[in-house]
């Protein structure tokens, strides 16, 4: 074997970067796909009422919904948080039947229409679903059509995504410390919360912040179990529907406010989903 045989070959990524010619078949669809992506948010900028915008903004309608999405999307956050996180740890570090099972099921919402979810919710928690009705002559406590079925139906669409994120963190994390603080003399909710939890901190943070993007769009599951009730039940999403019925502008308005608050969050996101090549 001469020295040139032996001589290390460049990686396959920097010879298909250095000097390898873009087939125009992949290009072209590729151009499109981006095309079709980007400009429906440019028409949504091209069309915003820049010069009333700040009054547009300061009208009540629109703090109204604008701080009634704020308030449960971060509720349905912290309901999801209290829930998702030790169902998260389950699935990740627990062997039991049907487990493959749970975990489909609790991926469902990711995949089912909104407003079926909306439906399944009345069957349940309605006056007259399967809990609903116990709630209401037990407690007094009625669900639909109030601020707290808002909060039910965004943290039922939104769990998913911090469970999914959760328990993959929980799989990466390293059990060698875990052990160590067992072995130490630590308690289970110990070593869970002093070392599991800041184990997985930025898959958990990951997490939380996808939830509450995705309770704060929700709109399908709300408008159908929680109803569109000016200052009540009407989120952002539903503000935007509604407006579109009567003023296009304040519906671009409360659209482009939607927009950036996902343009914030995909950029804080930015180092879990991009890696620097």
């Amino acid at each position: 074997m001469t020295t040139l045989d032996r001589a290390p070959r460049p990686p396959v990524g920097s010879r298909r970067r250095g000097g390898a010619r873009i087939p125009l078949g992949l290009l072209l669809p590729a151009v499109l796909g981006l095309a079709f992506l980007i400009l429906p948010l440019a028409g949504l900028l091209a069309r915003t009422p820049w010069s009333t915008l700040p009054q547009r903004l300061a009208e009540p309608g629109v703090l109204t919904a604008l701080r009634l999405s704020l308030v449960t999307a971060t509720l349905a956050t912290l309901l999801c948080l209290v829930l998702g996180v030790p169902l998260a740890w389950l699935l990740a570090r627990v062997e039991f039947p049907g487990r493959r099972l749970v975990r489909a099921l609790v991926t469902v919402p990711l995949v089912l229409p909104p407003v079926v979810g909306g439906v399944a919710l009345l069957l349940v928690f309605g006056r007259r679903g399967l809990l609903g009705g116990w709630l209401d002559q037990t407690f007094g406590i009625t669900l639909p059509f109030t601020t707290a079925g808002v909060v039910l139906a965004e943290a039922f669409v939104a769990m998913p995504f911090l469970v999914i994120a959760v328990e993959g963190a929980l799989r990466g994390a390293d059990h060698r410390y875990e052990e160590a603080a067992a072995t130490l003399g630590a308690g289970r909710w110990t070593t869970f919360t002093h070392v599991t939890v800041p184990l997985v901190a930025p898959g958990l943070a990951a997490g939380a912040v996808l939830c509450w993007a995705r309770a704060l769009g929700e709109f399908g599951a709300t408008i159908t179990f929680a109803g569109n009730f000016p200052g009540r039940t009407q989120t952002m999403p539903l503000a935007v529907y509604l407006a579109l019925e009567t003023d296009v502008q304040a519906a671009v308005v409360l659209s482009l406010i939607l927009l950036v608050v996902s343009v914030a969050i995909l950029a804080a996101l930015r180092d879990r989903w991009i890696t620097s090549p």
